[in-house]
């Protein structure tokens, strides 16, 4: 009824939307990437640890439950729904992930009048450092605490084994995993794009799962992701050394990150809306 009055009157209303519009996204994008970049290092590198953990964690989750799984598809489907778990604590919790970085920082960037690239550079490398940190945290702690299977190490193995198949390859393996890089921060920066969109929590986890089982089921090279499957193995059984793993995997893998993030989500979209973008109204309170 009431609808029918407002109709008469031609004020007829809309339901309030549950999703940010585009430029919306990347307004609140800059919002973020100043509001990480202005806060104290020592608060940039406990966040940032904790994002390593969480991923971490998820990792250990893309492994228990997709163990024992002989069906490719539905063993693939399960690895990256484990891997969400990591990733929703991430965007939800507010905690520093490099690869998320690598689309909130040159979104600021790109709006800024002059550069500041000693103040950004150290967040990029405390945010970095603190990822590691935080990946072999939870991988000594987990294998401390044996409440993992050996099952679950062997499958670790496993997983291991498909990020550093590139390595007999040489310097053509060392830039396909730079390519898998790019496509994997693209995907991520996508992740942090929808659930950026999403105003609950139940559409930021949904938004989140969509690019992230895409790039766990396809084998793309990310970087913190990579630290978590390692950070574990380290402290049990690995395969393959560290030099190996930093040189012929982590290195090209984050290379990639950085041009997936920056170039395919945070330059495409900053330009495609910039005629959209309102400074003076920027959503402060997303920070």
């Amino acid at each position: 009824m009431a609808y029918q009055d407002k109709k008469k009157e031609g004020k007829a209303s809309y339901p309030e939307r549950q999703f940010y519009f585009p430029a919306q996204i990347v307004e609140t994008f800059i919002v973020k990437g100043e509001s990480h970049s202005a806060r104290p290092l020592n608060r940039q590198f406990i966040l940032s640890i904790l994002a390593g953990a969480f991923v971490t964690f998820g990792s250990i989750l893309s492994v228990l439950i997709a163990l024992g799984v002989e069906t490719k598809g539905i063993h693939n489907l399960l690895a990256g729904a484990g891997f969400v778990t990591g990733y929703a604590i991430v965007f939800i919790s507010g905690a520093i992930l490099f690869t998320e970085v690598n689309v909130l920082l040159p979104s600021y960037i790109l709006q800024r009048k002059f550069w500041i690239p000693k103040q950004l550079m150290k967040f990029w490398v405390v945010c970095y450092l603190g990822n590691i940190l935080g990946a072999l945290l939870v991988g000594l702690l987990v294998v401390l605490s044996g409440s993992l299977s050996p099952e679950f190490y062997t499958e670790l193995n496993v997983y291991i084994e498909h990020k550093m198949k590139f390595l007999s390859e040489g310097t053509k393996g060392w830039f396909q995993i730079l390519l898998s890089g790019i496509i994997a921060n693209w995907l991520i920066g996508m992740a942090a794009f929808l659930a950026t969109a999403a105003r609950d929590l139940t559409g930021k986890v949904l938004a989140t799962a969509l690019p992230v089982i895409i790039f766990v089921a396809g084998n793309f090279q990310h970087s913190v992701a990579n630290m978590g499957y390692f950070g574990t193995a380290i402290f049990h059984s690995a395969e393959y050394t560290w030099v190996e793993f930093l040189l012929f995997n982590l290195v090209p893998a984050s290379i990639g990150n950085l041009i997936g993030g920056g170039v395919l989500v945070a330059l495409t979209f900053t330009y495609a809306y910039k005629e959209e973008i309102n400074e003076e109204h920027f959503p402060r309170e997303e920070a």
